[in-house]
């Protein structure tokens, strides 16, 4: 349990140090870095509040522990649940929800409520099918962020049911991310980041795992979005100088961010605080980065009054420990 339980706690307290400070400039938090939990800031809320990054994190966790497998409708369900109904939140309210997570969720429950009318008028030429997989935004705009923030249980699944195939890991990573991300930036980053969790779980430490998804088979996306994750790719990420790394809600610089702060960073706290520090998009850095950290490094390695101070941890600890048994088969 202790990997699963590590990267996920890291994921959450990387959210949760991020979110006071989400879009603050670089420039401001080098003269007042972010050291240890806080409140307010920039979205109003307590200290040890997380944000959509592990709301829906933890809704994909609680469809696979309840379906035992990849669900993509029930995912979707559980998306809803707290988009509208805060569940999975960690003060029964919902904040900073991307546009394009919003609108591919608005557009599932479009799909399900026209299923539903159609079924309900006993309409036999009804051709309506609920697809979850075919909501996401598919223009390039719709890269930021909002899938590779959630896709880390299914680097879990994958690795914990034996699935070996990158043909199937793909399949598994498309689908999720297309519930709200459809573009193939988008695919690919999560992709990238799926396979770099799954090394780390077989054993390889971060600079092999590195190699690793540098060394795979992209050929499947298009050159031009191969393109975007050159700097990621076919250079080496820790040589850019901090100016160069970016950390914007784009999926590029978010990744990029997030494995140049583990690769060059020493313990858990400070690579968390590093990659929090970086400004901008602050809460899925920090939580993208504090995944990974929780990989290298242990779960006793987190700051004990970071834990402590996150709020809701009843959930926290429920569905944690309900999907770590789950992927070691513990009933």
């Amino acid at each position: 349990m202790d990997r699963i339980k590590s990267a996920l706690y890291g994921f959450v307290v990387g959210d949760a140090l991020g979110v006071p400070v989400e879009f603050n400039n670089r420039n401001i938090l080098d003269l007042s870095p972010v050291t240890d939990m806080t409140g307010y800031g920039s979205h109003h809320v307590p200290e040890g509040v997380w944000s959509d990054d592990t709301a829906m994190t933890l809704a994909t966790m609680d469809s696979i522990i309840k379906t035992k497998t990849i669900n993509y409708n029930d995912i979707a369900d559980k998306f809803c649940s707290w988009l509208y109904e805060k569940k999975y939140t960690a003060t029964n309210v919902v904040f900073d929800v991307g546009i394009t997570t919003n609108e591919a969720l608005n557009r599932y429950k479009q799909q399900k409520l026209q299923y539903n009318n159609n079924n309900g008028n006993n309409n036999s030429n009804n051709n309506n099918i609920i697809d979850a997989t075919i909501c996401g935004g598919k223009n390039e705009m719709n890269n930021g962020n909002g899938s590779l923030m959630r896709i880390l249980p299914i680097a879990f699944y994958c690795y914990y049911q034996s699935i070996d195939d990158e043909n199937k890991i793909l399949e598994f990573v498309k689908n999720v991310s297309s519930i709200t991300h459809g573009h193939e930036i988008s695919i690919m980053g999560c992709y990238i980041y799926v396979q770099y969790i799954i090394n780390l779980l077989k054993g390889k430490n971060k600079y092999e795992s590195y190699t690793f998804i540098q060394n795979l088979d992209y050929s499947m996306f298009q050159n031009q979005t191969q393109m975007v994750y050159e700097r990621l790719l076919k250079n080496n990420i820790v040589n850019y100088e901090r100016d160069n790394i970016q950390s914007s809600g784009y999926v590029v610089s978010t990744l990029e961010a997030s494995l140049w702060c583990l690769l060059k960073g020493n313990n858990l706290k400070d690579t968390i605080l590093t990659a929090v520090n970086l400004g901008n998009d602050t809460d899925t850095v920090g939580a993208i980065t504090g995944s990974l950290a929780g990989m290298i490094y242990n779960y006793e390695d987190i700051p004990k009054n970071w834990i402590e101070k996150l709020k809701n941890k009843e959930l926290l600890n429920d569905l944690i420990k309900k999907f770590s048994d789950f992927c070691l088969n513990i009933n």
